[in-house]
């Protein structure tokens, strides 16, 4: 399975603090933001990854990230020339899918919880085995602002709406897609809707009208952080740093879990360390390295 991570927008919520740079790049607590769903990828074991964005932000993902070889990944680069819609996604990244199934993550999302890697690794294998989507769903308090899954009374889906002025439930679909080799073939069938965008709501419909989408509910021990805002980043930063305070390690640290997942070995964690100075993030990278985590559980 390959993986998108999209990264494009203007960020206009955010002014004047993305006049300057992506919104994707702002710190959230101790790490740029695009880190968070970069490791959703990696913990679901996908390692072929396009970062689609802006072509005046583009290379500045580029110098942070290069071509991924630090994580044990291979990280390509494409250019969204403006914000059309999420399923333009996979118009753009046709060619890298390759007709294979394909996982799409917002950069802007962040996912916690002790469980998750499971979650993501049955969507992975869904897809490629099945043919099926999968998609997230969350209890939010304002369901209007996102598409809304409803569900009947055995708890399953059976419509999806984008943005209801009266939505049918309370559970918001997150920004974390995956689906089979098919995807970029039914994007293409997408219609613009009435704000001129190719909805990603339009697609997950596709695959639920023809019965083959899976929709994962989200509960108690859950987090989900859409970090499109100044009150939701700043809340996003506080939750990060009461994690990391409470359990006394960071998350999604890339290197991390490359290295427990076998993809580089003890010597590039080191150089990667090095790379990282006297900062806590390069620290802990060097205690990783010399064991001091027995059987460390990334599976969140």
């Amino acid at each position: 399975m390959k993986g998108i991570i999209l990264a494009g927008g203007s960020g206009t919520r955010l002014y004047p603090l993305t006049t300057v740079t992506s919104k994707q790049l702002l710190p959230v607590y101790d790490k740029p933001m695009i880190y968070y769903p970069l490791s959703v990828l990696m913990m679901a074991g996908i390692r072929d990854i396009l970062i689609i964005s802006t072509p005046a932000d583009l290379p500045n993902f580029e110098h942070l990230l290069r071509d991924g070889s630090d994580y044990g990944v291979n990280l390509s680069y494409a250019v969204q020339p403006s914000p059309d819609g999420l399923a333009q996604a996979f118009v753009i990244g046709e060619e890298f899918a390759g007709g294979e199934p394909c996982a799409l993550v917002l950069g802007d999302n962040i996912f916690y919880g002790n469980g998750l890697g499971r979650h993501l690794r049955r969507a992975v294998e869904n897809a490629e085995t099945r043919g099926l989507a999968t998609v997230f769903g969350y209890h939010v308090d304002d369901p209007e602002r996102f598409g809304v899954v409803e569900f009947d009374e055995s708890f399953n889906a059976v419509s999806i709406e984008e943005k209801p002025e009266r939505p049918k439930s309370s559970y918001a679909v997150t920004g974390l897609y995956f689906y089979p080799g098919d995807v970029c073939g039914r994007a293409k069938e997408v219609v613009p809707s009435a704000r001129g965008e190719l909805e990603i709501t339009d697609l997950n419909r596709m695959y639920l009208e023809d019965g083959l989408l899976s929709v994962v509910t989200l509960g108690r021990g859950y987090a989900w952080l859409d970090t499109g805002t100044m009150e939701s980043l700043h809340e996003a930063g506080e939750f990060v740093r009461a994690v990391e305070r409470s359990q006394d390690m960071p998350v999604s640290v890339l290197e991390e879990i490359a290295y427990e997942n076998g993809w580089i070995d003890r010597e590039t964690l080191v150089a990667c360390a090095e790379r990282y100075g006297k900062s806590e993030y390069g620290k802990h990278l060097k205690r990783v390295a010399a064991g001091e985590f027995v059987n460390r559980n990334l599976d969140y």
